[in-house]
């Protein structure tokens, strides 16, 4: 189990063929079965009775929701949550078993080692840009976002410290006060909020939960003077560690265009000041989460019992945004406890309640020492090496900052996090069933701990499961890396051949075929992979195969049937390939659920366009624009029809809007510009239009000059 805990977050796909998560699901999977098989056979003629604990009760309970909501939800989103609850539940029980004396050690090493591993991949992607594994927004270690580091990392710190508190005086105790700095100062470096937000929280509770268990601490050498020279090497680690400038040149022009600092003490006082900011509840990306959590709680009152069904949030949440929006990028509410009620509805709630309810009276238990300190035949070496009310209060610490980062991310849903959580209830179980087993901690331990009869037959029962399980995760890995590998080797074909500029070129035909097939195949394992398998289908459509894409985009569209992007793709294609009329029942169906998304305007654009009615198409494009209700597809649509109603102010206020919005096309849109106000038309105009050209000649790169001045006509080339 300790290794499971290093290797999960410290562990990286190099390539793009897997998901990091997925690698990471497989360790946690894989870690935990194992030790699962080796705790058995290690007790298969034990006649004791084992331990058990309310709490297991819980992972228990979703896992049997989810397997239930597969009969009439999202299948196999239902099947992957049961799963994800089923190896978290039997990780909960183990800890519960094992988390005696220098057992806890060890797995708190383990939660130590592989935070501190996966902080040295971050600091080295911050410090020299390291590449070794494919990443979204840097510095995000192995787990390809530094949000997803960040609430990882900012987690393990308790544990770390508590490591150290457990630890005999020595060399060990200063190398664990060091490497906690490291991976605290990894957590700056990310500048995830939502983990700022934690740490804030544990500078206050840290240190009252060493005020209250100093007489503990000082039992096991931890002193006034011991306890200021560990925060001593902690806090100098930060500060020299800190203050390194970043090597990253993504990094770099994120701070010239954001001013987020190039050291992570400066990135994470800016992140921090970010939140006093009115913009970043109007604009940025907490009013995007906020909108995600109003649809959200739309979603669960519309549930309140049965929930929409485990892991369809992601199916569902279309049907609940605000009219008009097109909040569809993300698969996850972004806050654990809202996505929890909308999927599980009662047993959600039911689930929370409990959880919230045993955390809070352990808490006061803790606080009151209902629980007192254990003698030193728990402790490592013959020392009392803190006990169990330090165990609690360190853990308890731990999952208040895991449920602060809960509601700003999905932490529960990755493999590394959602060990972390397993494991720190069991932890907390483990407490609670030793109170009971010694007679301590009243009625509420004996509510959540009992003994639980064991036999010869039982753990030879277990031990045949175990065998099926690990059968069906090998079954799974294997066809989750064969999906995976085959997908993602498929879409890096449609990348490359799209950035070659030249995608219809017959060189690329053997790769095409090569990319289809790779396709076709990764599909038939996996035909459920919204976040990969459209990149494929929105190379081809920019080559003109809109008969391939528009196939890749409808089977993502019979597991995500209310995505309005997807149904707009598709009704695009079969606009591009003459099927008008089903073109037209797929808008009616995006309409249904979006009636006022702006992609399904620039459609409706198309359509009329294509049906012979161009004068009805005009209008539409027209007053769209005039309303601001447009898209980058809708301005391109207006562009054309303005120059064939010869409406060159639309014209040229759809390419000035395109630009604005999209920069990435200010070239052409300068060029395009200049062409109406060069040309023989109402608003003719040499100066505009030289202007123009210049502008679209000082906007481009030094290698795209020569280009853009073949695109100028001559009397104006001349004069540039």
């Amino acid at each position: 189990m300790a290794l499971t805990l290093v290797l999960a977050p410290a562990l990286g796909v190099p390539s793009e063929e897997m998901l990091q998560d997925t690698l990471k699901s497989m360790i946690v999977a894989w870690g935990t079965l194992i030790a699962a098989t080796l705790f058995f056979w290690a007790q298969r003629s034990r006649t004791e009775p084992l331990r058990w604990h309310g709490a297991v009760w819980l992972p228990l309970a979703l896992m049997g929701w989810a397997l239930g909501s597969m009969a009439w939800s999202h299948t196999y989103l239902a099947g992957v949550e049961a799963i994800r609850w089923a190896i978290l539940a039997l990780l909960l029980w183990l800890t519960l078993q094992l988390a005696d004396g220098p057992r806890v050690d060890r797995l708190l090493l383990g939660v130590h080692a592989g935070a501190v591993v996966a902080s040295v991949w971050a600091a080295l992607q911050f410090w020299v840009d390291f590449s070794g594994f494919p990443q979204g927004p840097n510095p995000a270690s192995t787990f390809v976002n530094r949000n997803f580091f960040a609430e990882f990392a900012v987690c393990t710190l308790p544990f770390s410290a508590l490591l150290m508190l457990r630890t005999p005086a020595g060399a060990r105790r200063w190398l664990w006060a060091a490497s906690t700095g490291l991976t605290l100062v990894a957590v700056l470096m990310t500048g995830t909020r939502s983990a700022l937000l934690a740490l804030v929280f544990a500078a206050v509770a840290l240190p009252l939960a060493l005020w209250r268990y100093q007489a503990a601490l000082a039992a096991s050498g931890w002193r006034g003077r011991e306890l200021g020279q560990a925060a001593g090497v902690v806090l100098g680690v930060v500060l020299v560690l800190g203050f390194i400038p970043t090597g990253n040149p993504k990094l770099l022009e994120e701070n010239r265009v954001e001013h987020r600092g190039v050291t992570a003490i400066e990135r994470a006082l800016a992140r921090s000041r970010s939140m006093t900011e009115a913009e970043e509840y109007t604009q940025r990306s907490f009013s995007m989460r906020w909108g995600m959590w109003k649809a959200t709680t739309r979603m669960a009152l519309a549930h309140p019992l049965t929930g929409v069904g485990a892991g369809a949030w992601e199916v569902e949440i279309p049907r609940y945004l605000p009219r008009g929006s097109q909040l569809e990028t993300d698969y996850y509410a972004h806050n654990e406890l809202l996505q929890l009620l909308a999927e599980y509805g009662l047993v959600g709630l039911l689930f929370l309640l409990a959880l919230l309810g045993w955390l809070a009276t352990a808490a006061w238990r803790t606080w009151s020492r209902a629980l007192p300190d254990r003698a030193a035949s728990d402790a490592p070496h013959g020392q009392d090496a803190t006990g169990d009310g330090v165990l609690r209060a360190f853990t308890l610490l731990g999952l208040g900052m895991f449920l602060i980062v809960s509601n700003a991310g999905f932490p529960w849903r990755l493999a590394s996090t959602g060990a972390w959580f397993a494991l720190a209830l069991g932890l907390l179980a483990a407490t609670d069933a030793r109170g009971f087993a010694a007679g301590e901690g009243g009625s509420l331990a004996r509510l959540g701990a009992r003994a639980l009869p064991w036999s010869p037959v039982r753990s030879r029962l277990a031990l045949a499961a175990l065998g099926l399980a690990l059968a069906l995760a090998a079954y799974i890995s294997q066809q989750a890396a064969e999906a995976e590998r085959k997908i993602v080797y498929a879409v890096k074909i449609a990348l490359t051949i799209s950035q070659s500029g030249a995608y219809n070129d017959p060189r690329w035909d053997g790769l095409k075929r090569e990319m289809l097939q790779s396709l076709r195949e990764g599909i038939a394992i996996n035909p459920h992979y919204r976040k990969i398998t459209p990149m494929a289908a929105d190379e081809m459509a920019r080559w003109g195969d809109w008969a391939d894409a528009t196939w890749v985009w409808e089977s993502v569209l019979a597991s995500r049937p209310y995505v309005v992007a997807i149904l707009a793709n598709i009704a695009r294609g079969y606009a591009q390939m003459g099927q008008l009329d089903k073109a037209i029942v797929l808008l009616m169906r995006a309409r249904d659920v979006q009636p006022e998304a702006p992609s399904l305007n620039s459609l409706e654009v198309i359509l009329l366009s294509r049906s012979g009615r161009e004068d009805e198409a005009y209008s539409l494009a027209k007053r769209l624009v005039e309303q601001g209700q447009f898209d980058f597809d809708l301005l391109n649509g207006a562009y054309v029809l303005g120059g064939r109603a010869k409406d060159w102010p639309l014209a040229l206020r759809a390419l000035e809007l395109r630009s604005q919005r999209w920069p990435q096309y200010a070239i052409d849109g300068f060029l395009k510009s200049g062409d109406i106000w060069a040309a023989d038309n109402s608003v003719h105009d040499e100066a505009k239009a030289l202007a123009a050209y210049r502008a679209a000649l000082a906007a481009a790169l030094p290698e795209q000059k020569d280009a853009v001045r073949e695109r100028i006509p001559e009397p104006y080339r001349s004069r540039l």
